[in-house]
């Protein structure tokens, strides 16, 4: 201990603001714990090495143990040492020789080294997670600092009208992978915060036209230990150590102002920031794992314990715990964190990570439960995008349609049903169809709108849209875990060739296909979301779980976009464009009116035989109201051929008065736009999508 110990005295404080909150005098410290004995937050040196006091939180109220440290600034370095009682089997793993991390850590200081010191038992000890670890962690795990609020928070800059749900579409993104390898953003930024704020990067996803950008995790995460020993790391995030603050390997200097920055030059393009948080599950593991923070702190409170064996997790997350979200106090904390991320950092939006843990209580998934209760009644909240991943791995997890009235979800049976139908899988077409009409059979009630289903072809998890029109199977060996790992019914064709080829044949099948998968995207109802590089053929070479690949497989390469890829991207910017204009194409209410009909390739009404018959069909959509735009269509007419022979289609002749003009196709030899009377004959290429408006 420090000489300078002796200065520091510690007063009462408060227990109403959690973390350590600086008022401009000094600092004070508030701590959950309801089963702990004791408290102690210990002071660093400006290095974050030396520990130069240790202060008991004098005072214990309503289950929050404060302290209040007169002269403390920002830029303080702490973390605690919680006093309990070390008894497994009743969920209980107090251990004061590890150094606990804030939970409400604005900053995090460190990371982790991985040795026997942050694990609260004893390596090779019979009694396993039983035993206890008198080790000291102090020297082995991060530490938090202490902020100051960030200046300038809101004051000043316009008022932002957040983007009306049937107008979104949605960018997914890695922080890293999108600029590591750019070459016209500066070195330093690349892979950071800021590199995603450059300009050059926000000018060109503002140019394709997407509304939001959706990044994958920037709350602070870990590398694993058995990533680590395999040379690989945590490239996804998906491994939470601090809900508050953003990972410093997206940092250069400052990292909640670069991030807020970002932030901003996003707003400033007109572009929404949504996050995927990962509230399910943290980075301390099963019984087995290590002790950061939570599991010291109260693992009881925080975790899901097994009911008739504490000393176990319930591991609904497939991680090896579950964050115990039917806890007042941790809805408080997720709550907190999601406020926080929102009014001074200033997102748009949250994606939930396996999100049907949220809605979990002790009896099962309820979506009336307390985590979403809470969030619809916060009136900052409930006033965001929210994104649900509807399902876990526990019991009962896939809850698909099952989120609450105000929530959007991931539509993984849009994903499913696009691809099958693409590849021409027999009968696709009868599950297409509800998936092109925003899934009403999943969402169409309690008054949730088609804007709830969020359609997707593609994510960061699994293949590229370039690799599923070019591998039959996944290739992971660059994993470590001998290609077992991933998603093996991935509805994915290679059109003859597995991987890269130079038969032109193939290549144009391909080329058509993802013209088709995006056209199909943006023509659905819902809200579509596109990963990003999709609209230039980015590949992972085959890799469909790219978890641990923080490489040149998973970062998007921009030196090699062929004429292809340029193509795609014209053509991509195109599909969106005409989609903001047409309100036939992001419908907002199924009651609206519409006029919906479908026919087969011959002009023929749709019966019950040839939906089994054959996947080829006409979509006719009709707007109730007329719109007075010139550019705004009332009526639209939708050809598909997902067949691999051309096909000859003909003009509806019920839609007698009717004369249709060509507007996109994704064969590369379309005609010129011109009038086809009813009952005219259309070619149509094989594997191939064409849009009419009313002429």
């Amino acid at each position: 201990m420090n000489a300078e110990a002796g200065k520091y005295v510690i007063e009462a404080g408060h227990w109403t603001e959690l973390g350590a909150v600086w008022d401009g005098e000094g600092v004070n410290f508030a701590l959950f714990s309801a089963h702990a004995e004791r408290v102690e937050v210990c002071l660093f040196d400006t290095s974050g090495q030396v520990e130069v006091a240790r202060l008991t939180l004098p005072e214990y109220t309503n289950e929050i143990w404060h302290g209040y440290v007169p002269g403390l600034a920002p830029g303080t370095i702490y973390g605690f040492r919680v006093h309990g009682p070390f008894d497994p089997m009743a969920g209980h793993r107090f251990n004061a020789n590890k150094l606990l991390l804030d939970p409400y850590a604005r900053e995090i200081v460190g990371d982790v080294k991985w040795s026997e010191e942050v694990f609260g038992y004893r390596f090779g000890d019979e009694a396993g997670d039983l035993s206890f670890n008198d080790l000291d962690s102090a020297a082995f795990v991060p530490r938090a600092r202490v902020c100051a609020p960030l200046s300038e928070g809101g004051e000043g800059r316009p008022h932002r009208r957040p983007v009306l749900w049937p107008l979104t579409i949605i960018y997914e993104a890695h922080v890293k992978g999108f600029t590591a390898l750019k070459g016209d953003v500066p070195e330093r930024e690349r892979g950071k915060f800021l590199g995603m704020a450059h300009p050059n990067v926000v000018d060109y996803i503002k140019s394709l036209g997407v509304t939001a950008v959706e990044l994958l995790p920037v709350h602070a995460f870990t590398d694993d230990g058995h990533l680590l020993d395999r040379g690989l790391t945590n490239y996804w995030g998906y491994s939470t150590m601090g809900f508050f603050a953003p990972a410093n390997r997206y940092v250069v200097e400052n990292g909640r102002r670069e991030f807020r920055d970002m932030v901003r030059a996003f707003h400033d393009a007109g572009i929404e920031v949504i996050l995927d948080v990962v509230y399910n599950h943290t980075n301390e593991g099963n019984e087995m794992g290590p002790t950061l923070s939570f599991k010291g702190i109260d693992n009881f409170s925080y975790y899901r314990t097994m009911p008739d064996e504490a000393r176990y997790y319930i591991n609904d997350t497939g991680t090896g715990n579950t964050v115990n979200t039917s806890h007042p106090r941790v809805i408080r904390m997720i709550t907190d964190s999601m406020r926080y991320w929102a009014s001074e950092m200033e997102v748009d939006g949250f994606r939930f990570d396996l999100g049907s843990i949220l809605g979990r209580e002790p009896e099962g998934f309820d979506r009336r439960g307390g985590f979403f209760d809470a969030v619809m009644q916060d009136p900052v909240l409930s006033a965001m995008k929210l994104i649900g991943e509807p399902w876990d791995l526990g019991p009962g997890g896939y809850q698909l349609g099952g989120f609450p009235p105000g929530w959007a979800e991931w539509n993984d049976q849009y994903r499913d049903g696009v691809r099958q139908f693409w590849r021409n899988d027999e009968g696709a077409a009868s599950d297409i169809a509800a998936r092109i009409l925003g899934s009403g059979d999943i969402y169409d009630h309690s008054g949730r709108r088609p804007w709830a289903s969020v359609n997707f072809v593609t994510a960061h998890d699994g293949y590229t849209l370039h690799d599923l029109l070019s591998y039959e199977g996944k290739h992971n060996e660059a994993n470590g875990e001998d290609n077992r790992d991933g998603h093996d019914n991935n509805h994915s064709c290679n059109y003859g060739a597995e991987g890269p080829t130079d038969d032109p044949g193939i290549n144009d099948i391909r080329l058509r296909q993802a013209k088709n998968f995006l056209a199909t995207l943006l023509f659905s109802h819902g809200t579509p979301m596109i990963l990003a590089g999709d609209e230039f053929g980015r590949t992972q070479r085959g890799n469909n779980n790219g978890f641990c690949q923080d490489n040149d497989i998973t970062w998007l390469d921009w030196e090699k976009i062929d004429d292809a890829g340029h193509d795609l991207t014209r053509f991509t910017r195109r599909l969106i464009e005409m989609r903001k204009q047409q309100p036939l194409l992001h419908r907002r209410n199924w009651r609206d009116g519409m006029a919906i009909n479908w026919f087969d390739a011959d002009g023929g009404d749709k019966s019950a035989e040839s939906w089994a018959a054959s996947n080829c069909f006409q979509l006719h959509l009709a707007s109730a109201k007329k719109y007075q735009s010139r550019n705004a269509w009332n009526e639209a007419l939708i050809f598909c051929n997902p067949s691999a022979e051309d096909v000859t289609f003909r003009m509806p002749g019920r839609l007698e008065d009717h004369r249709w003009s060509l507007a996109l196709s994704t064969d590369a030899t379309e005609p010129e736009a011109s009038n086809y009377e009813p009952g005219s004959e259309f070619q149509m290429k094989s594997r191939s999508i064409a849009i009419f408006r009313k002429a």
